[in-house]
């Protein structure tokens, strides 16, 4: 029996919601992707599509085997790991008092976690030179999303899935940030980040077309702002926050 297994899971939905998937993949002996797997949701959110990745992980890993899950998304891992307790002391409720978001999943997933190892360790997406587990479960959910067909090591699919259609550019960090691509058309110019800067609540027009770490893209001179991972929606300047 292994000592430990790493893996890494990811969701991912064009439209958000829109055409979702997930997908999966276990480490080798020597880190390198070994087994991985991937599906279609339909019409999902990307939250749905973040949590149903870790569910579908859970469900294939021996639960006496410890287990290090890499994930790039801060809302499910808080989901299952921080909020968790307090949903379920309020009755499924939030801080808020409204009923939990996709309760059905993260009761599964809570059920899936009892009893066993897990370390979570939050990886950045769309690093340069990133976590490359996170980078091919990415890869494999984009994949499913896309084609809404399954995928994977055991459907004898080529290994490894391909990269998304929409080319990937370096982000904000890597680059001179973050969870779902940072975007390279949102940091147009040095005076842009001058303007705004890393912790400023002003919006800036994106000169170019981009991607927010919600997963949605945003288009050419759309409303942007700076969050802690890169450029996107001002509403998702914040990771789902406020959850708990």
């Amino acid at each position: 029996m292994a000592e430990r297994v790493i893996a890494a899971c990811d969701g991912a939905s064009k439209g958000n919601p829109g055409p979702a998937g997930w997908g999966w993949v276990i480490a080798g002996e020597a880190g390198e992707p070994a087994r991985w797997e991937a599906g279609p949701l339909g019409t999902a959110t990307n939250n749905v599509a973040e949590l149903t990745a870790l569910e579908r992980l859970l469900t294939v890993v021996d639960p006496d085997v410890p287990l290090e899950v890499r994930m790039d998304s801060q809302y499910a891992m808080k989901a299952v790991t921080t909020w968790l307790p307090g949903w379920k002391r309020k009755g499924w409720k939030t801080a808020a008092g409204k009923p939990v978001a996709n309760q059905e999943l993260v009761v599964r997933i809570d059920a899936l976690l009892t009893g066993r190892s897990v370390d979570f360790q939050y990886v950045p997406a769309h690093q340069v030179d990133g976590d490359p587990l996170n980078d091919f479960a990415d890869r494999a959910a984009s994949q499913a999303a896309t084609t809404q067909e399954a995928a994977g090591s055991e459907h004898g699919s080529p290994h490894p899935p391909p990269a998304p259609a929409s080319a990937r550019r370096p982000s904000a960090k890597s680059s001179g940030a973050g969870t779902r691509p940072s975007g390279t058309g949102a940091k147009s110019s040095a005076a842009s980040r001058r303007r705004t800067g890393a912790g400023s609540s002003r919006t800036l027009k994106a000169k170019f077309p981009g991607r927010c770490r919600c997963g949605r893209a945003y288009t050419a001179g759309e409303q942007i702002a700076k969050n802690p991972e890169g450029w996107g929606h001002p509403a998702c300047r914040t990771p789902a926050g406020g959850e708990g």
